[in-house]
């Protein structure tokens, strides 16, 4: 059906039916009527912007195993479409988190080598004066404390390729290095060898495109892809005995090479742990004028090396070599990267149970996590920062917000007062009202007020909620797992006014011993949260049966719940709405993260 909109501007849709498929036919905006063609049979006035049909098909793909598109090959259909529709539920809201990643890295080719002979005034006949081809750039993976996603990330990584040698001896330029930054905490894998997502290293991609070709057409394409010759001279140089003798000897070092590249890529592939950040300290004894080198980061691939120009084959019987070679192919690796991100103390629930709250509450709500009444607020991974003084009061019950409702909620009232006047002379975040020398003894504000009195800081990850058959992608799935799996110690969040909380636990507890086997084992507390909702009234009756549920509740974990070493998880109520018993939340916390950082630098000495 054709719309006329607006001066001559057209809009089509058409769609038609297939047993296998649908075919769509677009409408997309082009420049000039000439683009168009033969295809719009409509009769207009020439104007200066038309609409160009542009037809495309949702066909599935029915070519058959020697298909290109292998994208998935590895993956059970069903697999693929429940990682798609998690993803999808993750990308809701604009948020562009990202923990895993297939990106495909090419180092820099190397430049071609020159054919070329020395010319200047009283020497017609110089010698050979070719120079060879740059260096390809290599690729550097930079892990850096700035990033927290891997969303900026290219997934396909190109390094600068070296320039070409020219005569009188000019070399080619080396292609620049090109530095990939990262986030702390990502694991780089090297895809396996038969795994079909793997880029074709540049042998392969040359047996394809000579597929189908003669014997002849693929001598002729491959010594064209390697050899540069002297103009007017590729004939000759074919027949000659020394391009024959230097053509064997490039194939035998392109065959050694091609077989350390493979035996590289099986036996040694590339496995980075980079949970540190790189720092380079320059030496305080340096001359001074000493130019500081930044860090490169590890080295991913490998450029290629220029080409040789034509006085490396100068010999006794050719002393004017008319040919030169080209530049070798950069490295071209397939990698996944996945992000763990280095967070003390994850949060574990169910959704609903008050994560978000209980890190907005812990943080003075400088944590941007999403508070709401419904299930699966958070999509995404959140991070925040605890900072405790030496008498143990943290710096979030500093921050004059004793209660933390739904977002909205607090964006409202927020609105409203600023809209009234009412913030005009408030003091900032950071600003003090009384005297001075009331800071001497204790904190008494927050942010950088609090600097002189921090003694101890640890990181606190909000994390999607989990429930039941998660590992059957239920809700969110597994897929955000990773991010806590480094954690030092993990927290269970339960909502101790629903009717079983225990068995809440009981789902928590394995459904993270399906995802890893003895992930479990890291849970140090279990946070009865929403408290204040149990007896609100303070009706004597209403708190006995809050007293025998909590009773309950932490029977069950002393029987059901002890760990390996033998030790009981604590189990804290708390009301992270109403920010009460969060005290001796964070002292255990602090307590759990000291204990496990001593253990991990007595491993990490021995």
């Amino acid at each position: 059906m054709w719309r006329r909109t607006g001066a001559l501007k057209f809009k089509a849709r058409q769609a038609r039916e297939y047993p296998t498929g649908r075919l769509s036919v677009e409408v997309v905006d082009a420049m000039s009527k000439k683009d168009i063609g033969p295809m719009l049979r409509v009769a207009h006035p020439p104007v200066r912007r038309f609409s160009l049909l542009r037809f495309y098909s949702t066909l599935p793909d029915t070519q058959g195993p020697n298909s290109n598109n292998k994208k998935y090959v590895s993956e059970d259909l069903e697999t693929f479409r429940r990682r798609r529709k998690t993803d999808w539920k993750r990308r809701q809201g604009g948020e562009s988190f990202l923990d895993n990643i297939i990106v495909s890295v090419r180092a820099g080719d190397g430049g071609n080598g020159c054919a070329a002979f020395h010319r200047e005034k009283f020497k017609p006949f110089g010698p050979p004066s070719g120079g060879d081809g740059g260096r390809g750039g290599d690729v550097y993976f930079l892990p850096t404390a700035e990033l927290t996603t891997l969303s900026t990330v290219p997934k396909k990584i190109r390094a600068e390729n070296g320039t070409h040698g020219q005569g009188t001896w000019q070399n080619g330029q080396a292609g620049a290095p090109m530095v990939v930054k990262v986030p702390i905490g990502t694991i780089v894998k090297q895809i396996p060898w038969d795994d079909p997502r793997r880029a074709k290293d540049p042998w392969e991609s040359e047996e394809d495109a000579l597929e189908g070709l003669s014997p002849t057409e693929k001598r002729d394409k491959m010594r064209e892809n390697r050899w540069v010759h002297y103009p007017r001279y590729q004939e000759a140089n074919i027949e000659r005995d020394t391009f024959k003798e230097a053509e064997l000897a490039q194939y035998h070092l392109e065959r050694k090479r091609r077989h350390e590249y493979r035996r590289k890529m099986t036996e040694n592939p590339i496995y980075l742990d980079l949970e540190k950040e790189e720092v380079l300290e320059r030496p305080v004894d340096a001359p001074l004028g000493t130019k500081y080198r930044e860090p490169l980061g590890h080295l991913i691939a490998t450029g290629g090396a220029g080409g040789l120009g034509n006085p490396h084959f100068v010999s006794a019987e050719n002393r004017s070599p008319k040919f030169a070679t080209r530049g070798i192919p950069g490295e071209r690796i397939t990698l996944s990267l996945e992000l763990k991100l280095l967070a003390d103390v994850g949060l574990v629930g169910m959704p609903n149970a008050g994560k978000s709250t209980l890190l907005r509450a812990l943080t003075g709500g400088r944590a941007k996590s999403e508070v709401a009444g419904y299930a699966f607020t958070t999509l995404n991974p959140v991070v925040g920062i605890v900072r405790v003084a030496e008498d143990g009061t943290f710096e979030g019950s500093m921050s004059g917000q004793t209660v933390h409702d739904e977002t909205w909620r607090e964006e409202a009232l927020q609105r409203a007062k600023a809209e009234s006047g009412e913030l005009a002379d408030s003091p900032t975040r950071n600003q003090v009202t009384g005297d001075i020398s009331d800071l001497t003894h204790a904190p008494v504000r927050p942010g950088h007020f609090f600097d002189v009195f921090e003694r101890f800081r640890f990181t606190i990850a909000d994390n999607p909620g989990l429930i039941s058959k998660a590992s059957e992608n239920v809700g969110l799935g597994h897929a955000f797992l990773r991010s806590i799996e480094r954690s030092l110690a993990l927290v269970y969040v339960v909502d101790l006014s629903g009717e079983t909380p225990w068995e809440e636990l009981a789902i928590l507890r394995d459904e993270l011993e399906k995802y890893q086997e003895g992930m479990s084992e890291s849970a140090r507390i279990v946070v009865a949260n929403k408290a204040d909702l149990l007896a609100p009234d303070g009706d004597p009756a209403e708190v006995e049966r809050a007293k025998s549920k909590l009773k309950q509740l932490e029977e069950y974990v002393q029987k059901h719940m002890s760990l390996p070493d033998g030790r009981h998880l604590d189990v804290i109520p708390i009301s992270a709405k109403f920010s009460q018993n969060l005290v001796r939340l964070v002292s255990l916390m602090q307590k759990y993260v000291r204990e496990e950082r001593a253990l991990r630098e007595d491993l990490d000495e021995t």
